[in-house]
Parts: C-alpha cells; structure tokens; sequence
C-alpha cells in the first residue's frame, strides 16, 4: 500500500526539509500463509499541493488580450490627441511667423535645408512644413527650387523630435500638465491661452505613450510576439510594410516613430525591428503631403513628387542596408538603450540622405522639371522674380 502526503499537510518546519521518505513496516502473519506483505508510506514533495494552485498559475499566464487592446486603444486615442493639441498649438502660434521666416531664409538650398530643420522642430510635424511649402510655392512665395532644400530640411526636423521622445523625462510631465493649465485658464491673452494648449498637449502625448507601454507589457514574455519582432528584424521589407501601413491609419509618422521608441525602450521592439519600422515611416508619411498637392499648380506637384520620391528612394536603400545602419548605431549609441538607438537611427538615416541628395539637387530639381513641365498658362517662378514680388 502506498500513501502519498504532501508538504501542505505538515507543519511548515516539516515541509521544508522533507522530499521524499520512504517508511517500511513489515507485519509478520500466520507461516502457512508464508506472505510478507509490506506497508509502503511515501511521503513526496509535489510541486503543487493542488490542481487549483496548477489552475491559477495558468491564469496567470495567459494574456488578457481584450483588456490589452482596450489600453492599448485608449493610449493611442490619447496621444494622437495630444499630438494634435500640440500640433494645433504650435500652428496657431507660429504659422504666420513660419510663412514669413520660410520666405525670406531660403536663399539658397543650404540655408533651405536649415530653414527646414527649424521650421519642422517648431511646429512638431514635418508633414505640416511640407505642405506649408506646397501652399506658399502654388502660391508664388516660394519657387520649387528654393521648397526642395525645406523638404531636405523638413526630414532632419522631424528627426529632432524623435531624440526628445527618447529622453526619460515623463516625471516631469505633470508639471508641464499643470503649469499648462494654468495658462489655459488663467491666460488673458491668446498668445498665453495657446501656450497652455502646447504644455497640455504634450503631456497627453506622453501619457499616451505609457498607457500604450503599459497594456503592451504582458508582450514581453509572449512568444507569438517576440518571434514576430524577430522576423521584422530580419525581414527589413516586411517591417518597411508594417510602418508604412501604420503610418498611413494614424497619418504621422512622427507618432509611428514615437511609439516604437516607447516600445524599444520597454524592451518590445528589437534595434533592427524598430529601424525597419521607421524606414516604412518615413514612405507612410508622404500620402499627406501628395494629398496637398492636388487642384494646386505644377510646381507644387514637383515639390510633393520630390518629397515622395526621396523618401522612398532614401527607404530603398535603407531596407538594403539596413544591417549596415544597425551596426553604425550600435557604434554611436555606445550604452544607449534601444529607445535611444532608434531614434539615433532616424537622424544618421535622414542626416545621410541629405548630405548625398543635397549636392545633386540642383540636377535633381531640371529632372523634375522636365519630367513635370510647367503648363502652358502657367508662370515660371524664379527667385529673381519672388524676390521682386515681395
């Protein structure tokens, strides 16, 4: 006969030292019988003192995904609206100024491409300097050479804001939060009133980025998961794809990237992941601006045709290299967390598609212009002639 007690049924003295004893108790019986029958009492550890405990654990494991994705939902919802107080914010504040600092700054395409870099970093959205540009060239403030030189710009920008999401800078985002709507409420004059809708706006978005870490978390030991962000880092087309797709739902690639940084920085997203995410960004963002070039002029369709084609050009090539590009910022990065590292791969991508594009530009604007002629009835901007327009 054998008996099995666990350790639940013992003192907690007994329990912890005892693994498996074994009692024998031999009892004689009558000799004709000759039978030496044994009583066997084992006494084994089990690793669970019930099928409950078992049950539970396995609860515990499993991933609530309805729950997960209510939090992720509610995360983006208030990010994409906090990106767009923000965004709001900064229009009402600086369009006016940014038409007149567009204007006078791109004398020519170096200055261009600086102009573009502050412009996007004001306004939080390279998509919003482009088609600014698109508007002031259909409207003959701008030539399209001097726009190109913008747009360049206009990458690098966006770039700048992905480094100030990668910071750790969240507990002190209430205070933003408060110091925001004081001005929103307390605020006398316009000016200030918007102000406070920056301050708002930006703490919503980084709020918005950890709900979304956070209903994300039970990701992280999900092998579903984790064998997907492999295979978007090995697979750079396929993770292009992904961003691309995600880019053109939300409508900026800005949050796209923003998002993967929170991710990465979480441990989520792998560096060669979250690099091919943001190549596809970066192509995701130009439905926008090719949008804002309908009804307008030539030359504007230039300038949205350039955009498209550089980034996807420039996507190309990264997809291609993207090992290469993965390497070089594990180089600069030193002990950078993953967050960090992909936003420093953002910048060094744009910052080499500008420095090689920069210097064929001006052969690249003949060829759009001849690929798009100006119409019949429509005049040839030059610089010469803005200038005297102003």
């Amino acid at each position: 006969m054998t008996v099995i007690i666990y350790p639940a049924l013992l003192t907690p003295e007994q329990s912890s030292n005892v693994s498996l004893v074994e009692v024998n108790t031999s009892i004689q019986t009558a000799k004709p019988l000759d039978v030496q029958p044994a009583i066997k009492f084992d006494i084994a550890q089990a690793a669970y003192a019930s099928s409950g405990a078992s049950k539970s654990e396995g609860k515990s494991k499993a991933i609530n995904f309805f729950a997960m994705a209510m939090g992720a939902l509610a995360g983006l919802v208030l990010f994409i609206y906090g990106v767009t107080r923000l965004s709001e914010g900064l229009e009402e504040i600086g369009t006016d100024r940014m038409k007149g600092f567009l204007s006078k700054c791109t004398t020519n395409r170096f200055a261009g491409v600086l102009t573009g870099v502050v412009a996007t970093t004001v306004l939080e959205s390279s998509s919003v300097t482009i088609i600014m540009v698109i508007a002031m060239v259909s409207a003959g403030v701008l030539t399209f050479v001097q726009s190109l030189g913008v747009v360049l710009g206009s990458n690098i920008g966006t770039a700048v804001g992905a480094q100030i999401i990668s910071l750790n800078i969240e507990q002190y985002v209430p205070l933003l939060m408060f110091l925001g709507m004081l001005m929103l409420f307390i605020g006398k004059t316009k000016v200030q009133k918007n102000i406070g809708i920056i301050l708002l706006g930006f703490g919503l978005m980084f709020y918005g980025l950890e709900a979304i870490d956070e209903a994300m978390k039970p990701f992280r030991n999900y092998q579903p998961f984790i064998d997907l962000m492999q295979t978007l880092g090995k697979n750079p087309l396929l993770g292009a794809v992904v961003g691309a797709i995600f880019t053109l739902i939300i409508q900026s690639s800005s949050a796209t990237v923003a998002i993967v940084i929170t991710l990465a920085s979480s441990g989520l997203i792998s560096l060669p992941a979250g690099v091919a995410i943001m190549l596809g960004a970066e192509v995701g963002t130009c439905a926008d601006t090719l949008l804002a070039t309908v009804g307008r002029g030539r030359s504007a369709l230039r300038t949205g045709l350039f955009h498209f084609l550089f980034n996807l050009v420039s996507a190309i090539l990264g997809i291609i290299f993207a090992p290469l590009l993965v390497q070089l910022v594990l180089a600069i990065s030193g002990g950078a967390g993953v967050g960090r590292q992909v936003a420093n791969a953002q910048i060094i991508f744009n910052l080499i598609g500008v420095v090689v594009v920069i210097i064929f530009l001006p052969t690249i604007a003949r060829l759009l212009e001849k690929l798009v002629p100006d119409a019949k009835d429509e005049r040839t901007l030059t610089p010469e002639t803005v200038q005297s327009g102003r």
